[in-house]
């Protein structure tokens, strides 16, 4: 029996890749005021981003339950008794939790699932669940699936521009990167995931320099296997930009995707996030840390005040 892989909404994956890999997506909620949401589900991509824009009203989300899962596990345990959860860093949810605690009954009735936190979330888990219905759909058994799995965790990139952090901060997303909260307006924050948790990238006075430096730092990441663009309302830039690195990456490996209402509640309108999946080859070690595995995409140290931006010589770009 094939390997079935379960992941949540947060990692923006394409209806129609998840149909074809055969991925269940187990939706986050959300919530505008006394109304709730299944993501993906019963509210449209368009029709939340006016609602967030527009709206008096600060929607907030809440993680699948355990029964949501235990459901979607007895659904799935019809055709396989062997499934792989993996799902968004547990540094910014409990959906992990969730997970093993909706496991439990099934897998003491003898089904094996292995519950596994990506330290990722949009595309980066979206990527990783890919690669494990792959590794599924090559017939490999459940110990193979998960070491595909933990094998591309440490080879996952995740960076973004935002337009403000204003989501971020009312959401209580915004792990490391409170440093920037305090800073000058007008100026956008670049994003990048380190260890499961959002961390500073650096400041950019401009949208388009901001994608120049998200063009850059794709540039420093080693031997690139594939990667995606994910956009919350800016198609026409999301295609630009796949344009622009269709020029030195296979446009074959390139996905574009939505960031979808779960993350698009902290990301807010304008978030342009890139996700990147290394080879095994570029970061494969023999013995101890290699310098080159030590430079890979390396993250500006910030330290920045609560008041503009030139102290320790730092300034926006």
């Amino acid at each position: 029996m094939t390997v079935k892989i379960i992941t949540d909404s947060t990692a923006d994956l394409p209806p129609q890749v998840a149909q074809e890999l055969g991925i269940t997506v187990v939706p986050v909620y959300l919530r505008f005021g006394e109304k709730v949401y299944r993501d993906g589900i019963d509210m449209g991509h368009d029709e939340f981003y006016r609602k967030l824009a527009e709206g008096s009203v600060q929607p907030a989300t809440s993680q699948p339950t355990p029964a949501d899962f235990a459901y979607a596990y007895k659904k799935l345990s019809k055709e396989s008794d062997e499934m792989v959860s993996i799902h968004v860093t547990g540094k910014l949810s409990g959906t992990c939790n969730a997970a093993l605690q909706g496991s439990r009954e099934l897998v003491e009735s003898g089904c094996r699932i292995e519950v596994i936190d990506s330290l990722s979330t949009s595309m980066g888990l979206g990527m990783i669940a890919m690669a494990a219905a792959r590794s599924a759909g090559a017939g490999e058994n459940l110990q193979a699936v998960r070491d595909e799995v933990m094998e591309v965790i440490p080879r996952i990139r995740l960076f973004g521009v935002f337009d403000t952090l204003k989501y971020l901060a009312r959401s209580g997303r915004i792990g490391k990167a409170k440093a920037l909260l305090g800073s000058v307006l007008n100026v956008k924050p670049v994003l990048a995931m380190r260890d499961g948790e959002l961390v500073p990238a650096g400041l950019v006075r401009t949208r388009s320099r901001g994608i120049d430096r998200l063009y850059e730092m794709l540039k420093n990441a080693l031997n690139i296997q594939e990667l995606a663009i994910v956009h919350s309302t800016t198609p026409d830039e999301a295609a630009s930009l796949k344009e622009r690195i269709a020029s030195i990456f296979d446009r074959k490996a390139i996905h574009i995707s939505r960031l979808g209402p779960a993350l698009g509640v902290h990301g807010g309108p304008g978030a342009l996030i890139l996700a990147l999946r290394e080879k095994v080859s570029s970061i494969r070690q023999n013995a101890g840390e290699s310098e080159s595995s030590k430079k890979r995409l390396s993250l500006p140290s910030l330290h920045i005040p609560k008041i503009g931006f030139h102290a320790r010589g730092y300034s926006p770009e």
